[in-house]
């Protein structure tokens, strides 16, 4: 059997001898047990002080009435538990993420659905509803028939997302470990896709979303927000979890972040950070943001312009490197000048024996770290960049400016 949580909510429950024990007030899950099965039943009764039905008491289900399999003696005085989650109060009205819609959306009501387990009558949620047919219950309740009611509401368009696709927003960081609410699900979206979604919740709320997340995964989200944002979010972070983060980005946008932090604030996130990482970005922050330096991400794969393909391949293939975002490998002469750039295409197609000198893009670009970002557009546009190498005084790579950093810059101004 369907019931909808407005259904079940002020249902008259009835111990096992018939008698009356009170109404339904509240109903909880409890997520470190079962993710979507109805755990407990709060029942007040007038002046009484309210009772709590476990699952494994209630024997019968039936449109505003349940029914138990103990007496009323059997069962707890309520007390406040925040691991378990209150339908009422923490979903019904809430904004939660569809992870599969990729957007924020407020729940009307909640489906449940009847499961026979070891003799009892057990109920789960199945769906959260979004939409019409939702609001139309909330606002029709008690006031006409419930056959009334589902006869009207089939006639609405429907709109609800399964349970496995919702991830609750919940800003306490006590209450979310406690709820163990997982957010493996946010963790799958695309960062773009999470920071839109980051965009339409309140500050704490995104600072929640951001706690919860992975260190990688927060990076790259932090990295598509708005500077204004990623800024708010980073200072109210545990200084430790913000450098944990702050060490998964790459430095140039490390660099970027901690330049719109007050000064005192980003030192004491670089002194958080590991020492070769700190150097990097430190390296970072004493350019100009509008150079080519203060573009620059110095994270680049380089090798000996006398390797053979074959070498490159298998020297690549052991080192942790992020592949979505290599394009092009820097080359260095004997005294590590630089002295040009292979594409991975044409590194792929090259014969095992080849070297990387005959395989050398052309024309030999480079420019310095001091030099406006202005000539950075004007190379890119006359020659079709996706990468340029930045070197320092002694012609040595210091940095590349990607066709993802120009496009960025681009659309902040």
């Amino acid at each position: 059997m369907e019931l909808y949580a407005t259904e079940l909510m002020g249902a008259q429950a009835y111990d096992v001898q018939g008698n009356f024990v009170g109404r339904v007030r509240e109903f909880f899950i409890e997520p470190a047990q079962a993710t979507n099965r109805l755990s407990h039943f709060l029942l007040s009764r007038g002046r009484f002080q309210p009772l709590i039905a476990r699952h494994d008491q209630v024997a019968t289900f039936a449109p505003g009435t349940m029914r138990l399999n103990v007496s009323e003696r059997a069962l707890q005085l309520y007390e406040p538990n925040e691991s378990l989650l209150a339908v009422r109060k923490d979903l019904m009205d809430q904004q939660i993420i569809d992870t599969r819609g990729r957007k924020v959306v407020r729940v009307n009501d909640v489906d449940l659905t009847e499961m026979k387990t070891n003799g009892n009558v057990e109920l789960r949620v199945t769906q959260v509803d979004v939409g019409l047919p939702g609001a139309v219950r909330r606002l029709l309740q008690g006031v006409v028939s419930r056959g009334m009611i589902r006869k009207l509401q089939s006639r609405l368009p429907q709109s609800a997302i399964r349970w496995e696709f919702v991830n609750l927003i919940e800003s306490d960081p006590l209450r979310r470990v406690k709820l163990r609410i997982t957010h493996e699900k946010l963790e799958d979206l695309h960062p773009a896709d999470l920071a839109e979604i980051m965009e339409d919740l309140s500050a704490a709320e995104r600072q929640g979303i951001i706690a919860s997340l992975d260190e990688e995964t927060a990076a790259a989200v932090l990295a598509e927000l708005d500077e204004r944002l990623t800024t708010q979010i980073v200072e109210k972070l545990d200084p430790e979890k913000a450098a944990d983060i702050l060490e998964e980005m790459a430095p140039d946008a490390a660099a970027d972040l901690l330049a719109d932090l007050p000064k005192e604030t980003s030192e004491e996130l670089l002194e958080e950070m590991p020492g070769q990482e700190a150097d990097e970005v430190r390296e970072l922050l004493s350019f100009d943001p509008s150079t080519a330096g203060g573009m620059m991400n110095t994270e680049f794969v380089f090798v000996g312009e006398g390797s053979r393909r074959e070498e490159v391949l298998g020297w690549i293939r052991g080192q942790e490197l992020n592949l979505d975002q290599l394009d092009t490998i820097v080359l260095l002469d004997g005294r590590a000048e630089y002295s040009g750039t292979v594409s991975v295409a044409r590194l792929l197609l090259a014969a095992p024996e080849q070297k990387m000198s005959e395989l050398r893009s052309e024309p030999l670009l480079s420019i310095a770290g001091d030099a406006d970002e202005k000539d950075v557009f004007e190379l890119f546009d006359k020659y079709n960049l996706r990468m340029l190498t930045v070197v320092d005084e002694e012609k040595r790579p210091i940095g590349t400016v990607t066709v993802d950093d120009v496009v960025s810059r681009l659309v902040k101004k």
